[in-house]
């Protein structure tokens, strides 16, 4: 009957995180669509939410710690809660990064955007979809899934670097752009930091799966590193 209980409380842990990262998930899409858009009264909306995603990551952390101080879980269990207070960490500040993205639009105020966005939101969709797929492998403790989704960060690290390209050329140009392309250079960063954070969610639900703790390297890692290797 306990263990029947904690695994009820288990499912609703993992429901819970569920509703956190569709928070996430709609305030980086929404973020960038309102920036797209320049509707400043989006990303105020969006800016103000960011206080009810904080809030229930602080009621999913309340709840894990009464878990672990009640059930005193041991090894696949353990793991599990711990990670998840790693994983409801990772969700909050992803949060972070959407509020700091619609405060960007709110700060523009008048002034147009430097270029039309087309990078942006496809980063924006890129890793919206590596967080939903990363949770579902999280629910599920999908090992292959949790090892295949990272991969698409070199896709967010590409555009990115192609933004940025695009962006220096703007102020190499005429250098009174600098500002308007600082702000979407902050943009076009916050989302390949969300790329970043769902490879750290990955890492955790391989851990809770095997007990195994490693990083999960890029290809661009793994080519640096190959470099390196036949340099030395």
């Amino acid at each position: 009957m306990l263990r029947k209980t904690f695994e009820i409380e288990i499912q609703q842990l993992k429901d819970d995180v569920l509703v956190l990262g569709s928070m996430v998930e709609q305030a980086i899409l929404g973020s960038v669509e309102a920036l797209k858009k320049r509707d400043i009264k989006a990303s105020q909306k969006i800016f103000e939410q960011d206080q009810e995603i904080n809030k229930k990551r602080f009621d999913i952390e309340n709840q894990l710690m009464i878990l672990i101080a009640t059930q005193q879980p041991m090894a696949h269990d353990l793991r599990l809660l711990a990670s998840s207070m790693e994983i409801i960490s990772e969700l909050e500040r992803m949060g972070d990064y959407a509020k700091g993205i619609a405060n960007i639009n709110i700060r523009m105020g008048d002034a147009p955007l430097l270029k039309p966005l087309i990078d942006v939101p496809r980063m924006a969709q890129i890793g919206a979809d590596m967080l939903h797929r990363s949770l579902t492998a999280f629910v599920n403790e999908d090992v292959e899934a949790a090892k295949s989704i990272p991969i698409q960060d070199d896709e967010v690290d590409a555009l990115y670097n192609q933004v940025y390209r695009e962006l220096m050329t703007f102020v190499i140009q005429d250098p009174k752009t600098i500002e308007r392309a600082n702000w979407l250079l902050w943009v076009a960063h916050n989302l390949e930091r969300v790329a970043d954070r769902v490879t750290n969610i990955c890492e955790r639900t391989i851990f809770i799966a095997t007990g195994e703790m490693k990083e999960i390297k890029s290809t661009d890692d793994e080519f640096w590193h190959q470099q390196k290797q036949s340099n030395s």
